[in-house]
């Protein structure tokens, strides 16, 4: 005779037509008096009896209504939809590419409470491969937050992805910096270019392609003011960009550039050449008082950018294939770092947090040598 199971430990029966054994606790009661059961199978009486456990530690830490069957991938199109999609449009477009390339194939199909930490990391390294450290990071990220949502909708007990840690992954293309006779070169294809003023601002001021992008004119001064006391030169007031919210990478990258007198003359022919693409254009120009905007006024993506970069620098020696605009802005911190300027002044100039973000971006546009305490020596210890 089979022993009665107690009270609060559940039911345990086999199932003659399913043949399987049935699993059943009652979890809570509807407001007319029904009970509320959690049902598990197994093909044989320890598998039910371990889901069994498993429910009734459910329902002992507050899980108790929680789908046992959630996968991962809903996990992630959840997160997607509800917390991603709130983002601006390129940041939940990217997010979700990354999420359907990398995520959901190797992953998906597992279900939420099932997924170790082993099958993380084994997932993270064999992604190491073919992925560069920071693309780890970023689909660690996607995952790690995806699993955070779903556990505080008690669809999982914890987070995992937590525990794991990101693999060094495949080298990226390095960044590059043109030489002095490089950045003459491009200067030079530049000119008489629609694109050219975007070219010089870039190279001359180190700005960053998103906040080009985002400048306005009334954030443009091309006279100054010689007759204040200090005098004012002309200047260019990075206080936009393209980012959601419209606001700098940082707070310490809203700044104000002076001009160098190259940059001033391209600003100047840029104004000129866009008042007649405004009269060409008509009625389809749609003022937002771009400094740089396309045919009809409107914002620049990178596309535009890229590709009108491109074209002028196949006008050089250079492979065009292997430059992008960002580098422009490396460029100029090598040229600074080529005559001297100090490491701070540099770092003040791109708008970078600290010293120490300029030295990990452009380590390799900035000089190796600290010459001043070798110089001090030479005037102490004259020979």
């Amino acid at each position: 005779m089979t022993k009665r199971r107690s009270r609060g430990e559940g039911e345990l029966r086999w199932d003659e037509t399913r043949q399987r054994w049935i699993a059943t606790f009652t979890v809570g009661y509807t407001p007319d008096g029904r009970r509320i059961r959690k049902k598990a199978t197994g093909k044989t009486k320890t598998e039910a009896k371990e889901k069994l456990k498993e429910i009734i530690r459910d329902y002992e830490d507050g899980l108790t209504l929680a789908r046992g069957n959630a996968t991962v991938e809903e996990a992630v199109n959840d997160w997607l939809n509800f917390e991603l999609s709130r983002r601006d449009t390129a940041t939940y477009e990217a997010g979700q590419t990354m999420c359907r390339l990398h995520v959901i194939p190797a992953l998906g199909k597992l279900k939420l409470r099932e997924l170790s930490a082993q099958d993380v990391d084994k997932w993270l390294m064999a992604k190491s491969k073919a992925l560069s450290t920071s693309t780890l990071r970023l689909i660690r990220s996607y995952l790690n937050r995806s699993v955070k949502r779903a556990m505080a909708r008690d669809l999982v007990k914890r987070n995992v992805v937590e525990l794991c840690s990101v693999p060094r992954g495949k080298e990226g293309r390095p960044s590059k910096a043109l030489t002095l006779a490089q950045a003459e070169a491009v200067l030079k294809a530049a000119e008489g270019a629609r694109m050219q003023g975007y070219i010089v601002l870039a190279l001359l001021t180190g700005a960053r392609t998103e906040e080009l992008r985002a400048l306005t004119w009334d954030h443009v001064d091309l006279d100054g003011d010689p007759e204040a006391v200090p005098a004012v030169p002309p200047h260019v007031a990075v206080w936009r960009s393209v980012r959601a919210g419209g606001d700098t990478k940082t707070r310490k990258s809203r700044r104000t550039l002076a001009l160098p007198q190259r940059a001033v003359e391209a600003l100047q022919t840029q104004k000129a050449q866009q008042e007649e693409e405004k009269k060409a254009a008509g009625g389809r120009w749609t003022d937002q008082g771009l400094v740089f905007a396309s045919l009809v006024g409107t914002e620049l993506d990178s596309h535009n950018v890229r590709r009108a970069f491109r074209l002028i620098i196949a006008k050089t020696d250079l492979d065009p294939t292997k430059w992008t605009p960002r580098e422009l802005r490396h460029s100029f911190v090598s040229l600074l770092s080529d005559q001297g300027i100090p490491l701070e002044e540099i770092s003040r100039l791109v708008g970078h947090s600290s010293t120490a973000v300029t030295e990990l971006v452009y380590r390799k546009q900035i000089r190796p040598v600290i010459q001043e305490g070798a110089k001090a020596m030479d005037r102490i210890f004259k020979i």
